[in-house]
């Protein structure tokens, strides 16, 4: 079974402040993309994937807000596959409370953070609520870490370091980097060796091979290839073209000497058992 511990529901432009909808733009060399989430979309090209993570996302900084009922009522519609995150906004007021409704109305499984869309720092004490209820509750949380498009989203709030200063505080907290951290990928790397909770996905790096390639290579020689999950960022990607694009790294690599990467390892990982590490249902 493959487990993509990563994707989306947007309705373009209903989710998008005109702003963002603006810099999403440069995803796309300048064409505008309709990013609705459809789920035959989704399925015809996740064809091997049996369970999804599905999360909206709050930022108003940024210009995002799914409401957390919109994905819940989406997950609803296909509860065979679509396991619902719910997602806050640390700087707005009443989050405590959306947290809550979340989980304990809307039967979310997980947590969704965007801090650098957002503009909060995760170790920041005025989340100290939000990790202690994760703990209690024993819900994971994936933030999204590294690069974006958003001019006014910052960088310092998406470095991996971040969170490695909340699991030395919460160590029980089931964490998942995304995007290995991308552009910063080093210290996602060390931060999810040093960590027995925490934990990074591949999602939405696949188009950008050479430096997949560099980003595994560097977590096979840390040891941590079972601290990696599998995901696609849809619909930014999907899961049969991420799929695809890992299996051929080590094709580039064809008439060099460069080290392979270990595909058993990589196959390990697009099967591992997400449900069970992170206590999902």
């Amino acid at each position: 079974m493959i487990v993509d511990v990563h994707s989306h529901l947007f309705r373009y432009t209903d989710h998008f402040s005109k702003q963002i909808r603006e810099q999403v733009k440069r995803a796309r060399k300048g064409v505008e993309v309709d990013l609705t989430v459809r789920w035959e979309d989704y399925h015809k090209t996740a064809m091997q994937a049996t369970r999804t993570v599905v999360f909206g996302g709050k930022a108003r900084l940024a210009g995002i807000w799914v409401p957390d009922r919109d994905v819940a009522e989406y997950a609803a519609a296909h509860p065979e596959h679509l396991i619902p995150f719910l997602s806050v906004d640390p700087t707005q007021e009443g989050w405590q409370d959306e947290l809550i409704e979340g989980h304990q109305d809307l039967k979310m499984q997980g947590i969704k953070l965007l801090p650098m869309y957002a503009g909060f720092m995760p170790q920041d004490p005025k989340l100290d609520y939000l990790w202690w209820y994760a703990t209690k509750h024993n819900l994971p949380v994936l933030l999204h870490t590294g690069t974006t498009f958003v001019a006014q989203a910052p960088l310092e709030c998406t470095l991996p370091r971040n969170v490695d200063a909340v699991a030395c505080r919460w160590p029980d907290v089931k964490l998942i980097c995304a995007h290995i951290g991308h552009p910063y990928e080093g210290e996602c790397v060390v931060t999810i060796r040093k960590h027995p909770n925490v934990y990074a996905d591949c999602s939405a790096l696949h188009y950008r091979p050479f430096q997949l390639y560099h980003s595994l290579m560097l977590l096979q020689e840390y040891g941590v290839w079972d601290k990696l999950l599998f995901g696609s960022d849809y619909p930014f990607t999907t899961v049969d073209a991420s799929l695809k694009g890992m299996r051929e790294l080590n094709n580039m690599l064809e008439g060099t000497a460069l080290p392979r990467l270990d595909m058993d390892e990589m196959e390990a990982m697009f099967h591992r058992d997400t449900l069970s590490i992170l206590g999902l249902r």
